[in-house]
């Protein structure tokens, strides 16, 4: 397990918090004086970890000396992150009414919809971009419907052909397309996971809820166990790098008990979501508590030497230095090891040494 320093750990331990509070209930109180040095490192944590809302939320119900500098920081990044949350609804609602009088299914995936299972206050939860999951055959149209919509293609950034994009699709889960300013980007996804081997299950196809974003609108996304699985496979297919995506996982999980846990975690395994599942448990466990009294299950899932390995490499990674992966020779290794061992089996080793080899040749 993990062991970052002091003065991280006191700062990491702050973030959790604050990702705890926006899905458990009002702030809790800090458990020991923090220095400066302490809230200067849970500012920066935040803003790494995309998580100032929640943040911001949580400082602002203590009853501490938070400094002048930090409380504004965060009180402006979460003014930010909830208009941008405004304006996405709006898109989102423009965007599914399109797809719809087109014809064309869609699943939003992640942003919205989970910010608003997953948290009390979903305009805390920053989002980026706007995920949505569609058929493969209907790529070409789908992408004909963004221009028209004033989106242009950005990932990858030379496909100038409707087969230069189908060929881009094979290897990779998703393109990627932005327009105006502030910038909108639509991350367009025609299969949930790089590796076809991962959640091969889940597709637009799959069952669906409906989730009130606000506004009177409604989007589309996976149903509870699908999701479930998705968000699992989401996280390890980047060692969960980022607080926001596994207190998201935690979030969604809040409330489940013994019983639903165990449930979920056996149809992940007929989903395919493989090992990602069981690591994605016990990060959340060691974070959160999200298993709760389940000794049972967390046992089961700590024998398994891959569960423990991914487990611990993401926990490392999550509590080190806030930086991104790829600004260190070599820092996105761990995460392209780890992709290896999601699965059992030669056939989805070699497949996805296959892909990963795809993606490095067409990025």
């Amino acid at each position: 397990m993990a062991r970052p320093d002091r003065k991280t750990s006191a700062a990491f331990q702050l973030a959790v918090s604050a990702c705890r509070s926006g899905f458990c209930g009002a702030g809790e109180a800090v458990e020991r004086p923090c220095s400066a040095a302490d809230w200067e490192d849970f500012a920066r944590l935040a803003e790494f970890h995309r998580i100032s809302g929640l943040c911001w939320g949580y400082v602002s119900s203590l009853q501490a000396n938070v400094p002048a500098s930090v409380a504004d920081a965060l009180r402006d990044a979460a003014t930010v992150a909830a208009t941008r949350n405004l304006q996405t609804v709006a898109e989102c609602h423009d965007l599914r009414t399109n797809f719809e009088r087109e014809g064309i299914p869609l699943l939003f995936l992640k942003g919205l919809t989970l910010g608003t299972l997953a948290y009390r206050n979903p305009a805390l939860k920053s989002a980026i971009d706007i995920d949505l999951l569609i058929d493969p055959d209907d790529l070409l149209r789908a992408a004909d419907l963004l221009r028209d919509s004033g989106y242009h293609l950005v990932v990858p950034t030379s496909c100038s052909t409707a087969e230069a994009l189908r060929a881009w699709h094979r290897p990779h889960k998703e393109s990627v397309w932005v327009k105006g300013q502030p910038r909108l980007q639509v991350d367009l996804h025609t299969r949930p996971a790089d590796n076809p081997a991962l959640i091969p299950y889940i597709d637009v196809h799959s069952a669906a809820q409906q989730v009130k974003v606000g506004g009177g609108v409604e989007l589309p996304t996976l149903a509870f166990e699908d999701l479930f699985s998705y968000l699992a496979v989401h996280g390890a297919s980047s060692a969960w790098f980022r607080l926001k995506w596994i207190s998201d996982f935690a979030g969604l999980l809040h409330g489940q008990d013994q019983a639903d846990i165990d449930r979920l975690y056996r149809r992940s395994q007929e989903m395919g979501a493989g090992r990602a599942a069981g690591q994605s448990l016990l990060l959340a466990d060691s974070l959160f508590g999200s298993m709760g009294e389940n000794d049972s299950l967390r046992q089961e899932l700590l024998k398994d030497r891959a569960i423990r390995w991914l487990f611990r490499a993401s926990l490392r990674r999550l509590t080190g230095s806030p930086d991104e992966p790829t600004e260190h020779r070599f820092g996105t290794l761990t995460i392209h090891a780890a992709q290896f061992l999601l699965k059992p089996g030669i056939r989805y080793k070699a497949s996805e040494f296959a892909g990963q080899m795809s993606r490095l040749v067409r990025r």
